[in-house]
């Protein structure tokens, strides 16, 4: 049965090395013999039939399931291997799952309050101990910002909160509100550092709990409170709104309802600072594996699919910025934290679990090298008047943060139970 993967194989891979094992223990090469070879072994002939038909999805779940086992290389190796060869020439015998998931691209997006809410769960309320084994003290669950090639996350994230505090160009008690809260790091940020009155809202039970444990483990529960509540059903007046890692969880078929009710709760002289993951390419389709095991209902979009949905809901874009490497660089940490407690993420759930975790780190972080993939942050107001005329104060603004940050105690996140 391999016959019919190997056609596959031989019509992708013409760069490197790969060797596949198949499941009658016969070997086969493909590529042009560059490179240190990667290796990998199937165990059943049904995983060789799978893959061929349906590469994008099976190959997640063949390493998933253990029936694709590395023999030399990482899994990362190997999509790497794949993704570079892909980029490289147009396979249009590959793109027929991409059609057929574009025809029920806005039904897959259909993330109404109710179901909304069901797709957070399935990821977000997760142990909280696993999030504790890979990420940054502060739980920030979104792309670092590396100012250095030296920094640690912690650095790198701390960085992160406050390029977007200064983008936000916030004074003391103006009312911010932080769409997709999280646990709460950037609202804690606002407030201790910029003397921001926060509110955060998220779908998250297991958020809700623990942003605002550490509000009150904090001592600003008064400036500070996270709501288990859907931003369509927020009711109130900000001076600043932001909203970082929560609009892939929107859906196309919502940007407009979306903006138009950022619209409705900003001041007339408010800010708001979009932070997403960008395609660079243009429009797509989420993948089946990642739609399926990670992020129901979620969709990474375009430029070209934000921006004039903001025009339409007369919104000003005041500055944009593209984040390229930064994101590759997080999942790179993540990934390495998450091999460092392997073991005790598999008494937490199984292997099969920390399989999968492991191929959708390491498949993010090889999207966002070779796949297109990037962050975009977009500053936008309501009239043009908001904001100062050059970019220059973003700068001056980051050095005053750092000046008032870099004396903060470093707090680590409460333990999960």
């Amino acid at each position: 049965m391999f016959i019919v993967l190997e056609r596959a194989l031989k019509h992708v891979v013409k760069r490197g090395t790969l060797i596949v094992i198949d499941s009658a223990g016969e070997s086969h090469s493909f590529g042009n013999n560059e490179g240190r070879p990667v290796i990998f072994r199937l165990t059943s002939w049904r995983s060789e039939v799978k893959l061929a038909l349906y590469p994008e999805f099976h190959l997640g779940e063949s390493y998933m399931n253990g029936t694709l086992v590395m023999e030399q290389g990482t899994i990362g190796d190997l999509l790497a291997l794949f993704l570079t060869n892909l980029q490289a020439r147009d396979f249009a015998t590959l793109k027929w799952p991409h059609r057929l998931r574009r025809l029920f691209k806005r039904f897959h997006q259909m993330n109404s309050a109710g179901r909304a809410r069901r797709n957070v769960a399935h990821h977000y309320d997760l142990s909280g101990v696993l999030y504790d084994l890979f990420l940054d003290r502060d739980r920030q669950y979104s792309c670092a910002y590396f100012e250095s090639d030296d920094q640690s996350l912690e650095e790198a994230q701390l960085a992160k909160k406050r390029h977007l505090a200064a983008k936000l160009n916030i004074r003391p008690d103006m009312k911010v509100l932080d769409i997709g809260s999280g646990w709460g790091g950037l609202g804690l940020y606002l407030a201790e550092v910029c003397g921001a009155e926060v509110t955060g809202v998220t779908l998250s039970e297991e958020q809700y709990k623990l942003s605002n444990e550490r509000a009150e483990q904090r001592g600003v529960q008064g400036r500070v409170k996270y709501r288990l509540l859907d931003y369509r059903h927020v009711e109130d007046r900000f001076d600043r709104i932001v909203s970082v890692g929560m609009f892939e969880h929107v859906g196309v078929n919502h940007y407009g309802e979306f903006f138009g009710k950022v619209r409705s709760l900003l001041k007339d002289d408010g800010v708001g600072v979009l932070h997403s993951i960008n395609r660079s390419r243009g429009p797509g389709v989420t993948g089946k594996w990642i739609s399926k095991y990670i992020f129901p209902g979620g969709y990474i979009p375009a430029l070209s699919e934000v921006v004039p949905v903001m025009e339409r809901e007369r919104l000003y874009v005041t500055d944009i910025e593209i984040l390229r490497l930064h994101y590759a660089e997080t999942l790179k940490e993540w990934a390495r934290r998450f091999q460092d407690h392997r073991e005790r993420a598999k008494e937490i759930y199984d292997e099969r679990f920390c399989r999968m975790w492991e191929f959708y780190l390491t498949s993010s972080e090889v999207s966002f090298r070779h796949g297109g993939l990037n962050n975009f942050q977009i500053q936008f107001a309501k009239n043009q008047y908001a904001l100062p005329i050059t970019r220059n104060y973003i700068a001056e603004e980051e050095a005053r943060l750092k000046a008032i940050d870099s004396q903060l105690p470093r707090f680590k996140s409460i333990p999960a139970h």
